[in-house]
């Protein structure tokens, strides 16, 4: 079922000697916010996370690599569409849900179901003719945006320009994330630890950079309209929650290895109600030790604003539940008033349907 109601969250990590986010521009320091000292990380990080461990599920992704290489957008849209042509019984599911496209279909084919011979020898006799055969275009704009909605969760999930020939489709992505921060100063280790990196015929020396300690937030929103477009339904919703969660614990490499997922948190609104409250991260309150700021137990984080601001747009109507997830780790007072919520079981394993 497509989602129909608006949410926004706040995802709270913690990264203990580690780089949360290099910035190939500065020697791949952890991207910081110098005037503030705060550390940063972008929306695109989290979201990779996200796509390897969707893909390390079983999950075709749109966004993919082979071999360390991006696999180009022609390749992948070749791929799903054979996919999908030479399985007969999910072409007719297809066309069943979609008679428009069925009639299109045997506009330009006719009536034959040998879907992938047929689609084939078509491009094969008309090659550059099959361009310009507006009804043709219009099946083919319709059939490839239709099953790469169908077969590629991060599309459903992040959207995509997907601008390859015969294809003009932009989807505006149901989850926006935005660009993570520290809810405090940060300081850089000051032992830069040289490390070798191996090419395949040499080696080189760079330097390792890390933080002691950052307790970073996300905010983010899905949105209800765009999830119609993509197609994203309640178990993407429910895999998207898993995956943000268990996926920061997936990245276990060198320089992310410390980093710890603490708290999930997430307000959904009325399926009538179109707004949202905005960045959760303006209603917390933060307090810290002056220096040296080394673990969770130097921050406090009080979301007393938050707690009473949902409680007013619940008795409004507009709220219809608040859900959230926290690492038992986390109930040791750093956190405080945390918003009454419905708990949600974040480290259940995450398993494709069928």
């Amino acid at each position: 079922m497509i989602i129909n109601q608006n949410s926004d969250f706040l995802f709270i990590y913690q990264s203990t000697l580690c780089n949360p986010n290099g910035d190939a521009d500065q020697e791949n320091k952890p991207r910081m916010d110098y005037e503030t000292s705060t550390a940063l990380v972008s929306d695109a990080r989290i979201k990779r996370n996200i796509r390897d461990f969707l893909k390390e599920k079983g999950y075709r992704i749109f966004v993919d690599f082979l071999a360390e290489q991006k696999v180009p957008m022609e390749v992948m849209f070749a791929h799903i569409r054979d996919l999908f042509l030479q399985d007969k019984n999910r072409m007719k599911e297809l066309f069943n849900a979609r008679s428009d496209m069925k009639e299109q279909w045997v506009k330009v084919f006719g009536k034959n179901d040998d879907f992938y011979d047929t689609y084939m020898k078509f491009l094969e006799t008309k090659k550059d003719k099959a361009e310009k055969d507006k009804d043709f275009t219009k099946f083919n704009n319709a059939f490839l945006t239709e099953i790469v909605k169908m077969e590629l969760v991060d599309i459903r999930l992040f959207g995509s320009a997907m601008a390859v020939k015969g294809v003009s489709k932009t989807f505006t992505g149901p989850i926006q994330i935005n660009w993570g921060y520290s809810l405090h100063p940060v300081d850089l280790v000051k032992s830069n630890t040289i490390t070798s990196i191996m090419n395949e015929d040499s080696s080189t020396f760079g330097k390792k950079y890390k933080l002691h300690y950052a307790l970073i937030a996300h905010y983010g929103t899905i949105n209800k309209y765009n999830a119609k477009e993509t197609g994203m339904t309640n178990k993407d919703h429910e895999n998207f929650r898993k995956a943000i969660v268990q996926s920061i614990m997936a990245n276990q490499t060198d320089s992310k290895q410390g980093q710890e997922p603490l708290l999930y948190l997430e307000i959904s609104y009325k399926p009538e109600f179109d707004g949202y409250l905005g960045d959760l991260r303006r209603f917390l309150s933060v307090t810290h030790k002056e220096n040296t700021i080394r673990s969770i137990d130097d921050v406090k984080t009080d979301f007393s604003d938050l707690k009473e601001t949902i409680i007013k747009m619940k008795d409004k109507g507009y709220i219809e539940a608040v859900r959230a997830w926290s690492h038992p780790f986390a109930k040791n007072g750093q956190f405080i008033n945390i918003p009454k919520y419905e708990e949600l079981d974040l480290w259940a394993p995450l398993k494709m349907e069928g």
